[in-house]
């Protein structure tokens, strides 16, 4: 029988399925049926500082004469944020006493004080890990890349400054040089990068001529942007562990990513769309796989077709269909 366990930023994992941080990973109920079902770790369900000040503003504006006694916005400000924060830590806690496996708590800020404060309490309250979710929208045309850069990178410090738990940054793809940028959030003590982020998207209703949201899900062909930069990544940054995340629908994607060099493959459209029964199929696929190819251990395939491992990296760069589409359409 093959041993799925494995390690991921120095935290011991019974196997390298983790389900992402999403609804699915907001209530106690549903991390004991994930546990359940075999998953290997649990990131939780985002804490959004944004959220959390939409909320406040929300209450606020709802009655007027609110807006008179700055007291009381004070005191609404501060009730609606600690109870927010004060839910979420009882989450962890709740989770950490229940369960066994790996609880990940997840953190979204848009103030210097919120990376640090909900850091630092989600530490107290026992997580054993934390995932930064960081967006950056480049929408000032003035502010440089290497600017944008640095902020991610001051976010990631400020957090590690403050808490001694293994830290993942959450990432978009969209940087100049990808590579580069996953190298020096390892320097600066990221142990992990997530790749990639689902950000919100949006998208237009031709009805009603308003602004709409595109599919929150993602589709099985979405692997193939995450996998091009995995098998990079885990080449040319072998220090730091990779989280592959966004399109990972069925085992067959997992032990892909897997071999493209991945510590670990996050899901979480599959489990929308096809219940909490697909981690079954997805780690029976795992385990056929090895068995088939008489690996005993994750350790003996991981990595085995990344960037660094092959004789000849050229799909990993290739970025024109030169051989598939010369002489069609002759």
């Amino acid at each position: 029988m093959p041993n799925l366990s494995t390690t991921y930023m120095g935290l011991s994992l019974r196997n390298p399925l983790v389900v992402a941080s999403s609804g699915l990973t907001g209530s106690i109920d549903k991390i004991a049926q994930l546990e359940e079902k075999g998953v290997g770790a649990i990131v939780l369900k985002s804490l959004f500082e944004e959220q959390i000040n939409g909320e406040v503003s929300y209450m606020i504006n709802r009655d007027a004469q609110q807006n008179a006694s700055p007291e009381a916005d004070d005191y609404i400000s501060d009730y609606i944020r600690e109870n927010n924060v004060q839910q979420y830590l009882d989450l962890v806690r709740l989770a950490k006493s229940l369960v066994k496996i790996p609880i990940i708590a997840s953190i979204s800020c848009i103030s210097d004080n919120g990376w640090m404060e909900f850091a630092h309490d989600l530490e107290k309250a026992g997580a054993d890990a934390l995932e930064i979710n960081a967006f950056i929208v480049p929408t000032d045309r003035k502010i440089s890349s290497a600017d944008i850069e640095f902020r991610y990178l001051d976010i990631l410090t400020e957090v590690r400054r403050v808490v001694k738990i293994p830290v993942a940054m959450k990432i978009g793809y969209n940087f100049t040089n990808l590579v580069g940028m996953v190298d020096k959030l390892s320097a600066n003590g990221a142990a992990a990068v997530v790749m990639f982020n689902r950000f919100y998207e949006p998208d237009i209703d031709l009805e009603t001529l308003e602004m709409t949201a595109a599919s929150i899900y993602s589709s099985s062909a979405d692997l193939r942007q995450s996998l091009r930069w995995t098998g990079i990544v885990s080449g040319k940054v072998p220090k730091i562990n990779i989280a592959a995340s966004t399109g990972i629908h069925d085992g067959e994607a997992l032990v892909k990513q897997l071999l493209a060099g991945a510590t670990v493959g996050q899901v979480c459209s599959t489990l929308y769309l096809n219940g909490f029964d697909q981690t079954d199929q997805i780690l029976a696929y795992l385990k056929s796989f090895m068995v088939k190819w008489n690996f005993k251990q994750i350790a003996d395939f991981r990595g085995r077709l990344s960037y660094s491992k092959l004789p000849n990296p050229v799909m990993y760069e290739r970025a024109q269909f030169m051989k598939y589409f010369s002489g069609q359409g002759n």
